[in-house]
């Protein structure tokens, strides 16, 4: 197979149509091999518009969806930048090209450690891969410039938005299939958020959030 032209049919055909057009971004997924990011055995499927499996029943975000939300999360590379829902290790990585410094949380042990060692084979140095819940505040120290969350939740996650700091950005799918809406929330005051709207998706729901209340009254 021709990793390269796959690469680039990946970008030409999934994700600029997609509106990602930062320069930076497409830099990016031109050089990071996606491939190498996957389990052997879907090493074919790795520029496929598709969610890969992965192991203990997990999935990738299909490219362009990743292409998307790392996008708005709109980095300059001076951002101590928080993922939670490592996977593989893919966003992570494009994270670290973009970020000062990178903490991505994964709570199976088994995909925590594939990232690990996917990452050093990349040798992305500043990205350090935590074994853990992400819903739980207790899992990670400080604030952060930017927080992502690669998978969907079902409500406002309010714990996050609190651990951004002044200017800092949280990109995260929120809502219930169908139909799951992209939104970037920005803190723009110590009491004061503001939410942009920026694409319907659906996306693997990460596992430890709150879910609505299913009674009615």
């Amino acid at each position: 197979m021709n990793f390269e032209q796959a690469r680039f049919n990946m970008i030409e055909q999934q994700i600029r149509p997609w509106d990602v057009l930062d320069g930076g971004v497409l830099g990016l997924l031109s050089q990071v091999r996606r491939e190498d990011f996957v389990s052997s055995e879907h090493r074919a499927l790795a520029f496929t518009d598709t969610e890969i499996p992965l192991p203990d029943g997990q999935r990738m975000l299909a490219p362009r969806v990743e292409a998307r939300l790392l996008q708005e999360l709109r980095l300059t590379g001076a951002e101590r930048t928080l993922e939670i829902g490592t996977g593989s290790g893919f966003m992570a990585c494009l994270l670290g090209h973009q970020s000062r410094s990178v903490t991505t949380l994964e709570i199976r042990p088994q995909l925590a450690e594939m990232a690990r060692q996917n990452l050093a084979r990349a040798r992305i140095g500043q990205v350090q891969v935590v074994q853990a819940d992400g819903s739980q505040e207790d899992s990670f120290e400080g604030d952060f410039d930017a927080i992502i969350l690669s998978g969907s939740i079902a409500l406002d996650p309010a714990a996050l938005k609190a651990r951004l700091t002044l200017g800092g950005r949280l990109v995260v799918v929120i809502g219930d299939e169908p139909v799951m809406r992209a939104v970037r929330i920005t803190r723009v005051a110590a009491n004061a958020w503001e939410t942009a709207i920026l694409f319907d998706t659906v996306a693997p729901r990460l596992q430890g959030f709150a879910q609505p209340s299913r009674f009615k009254f």
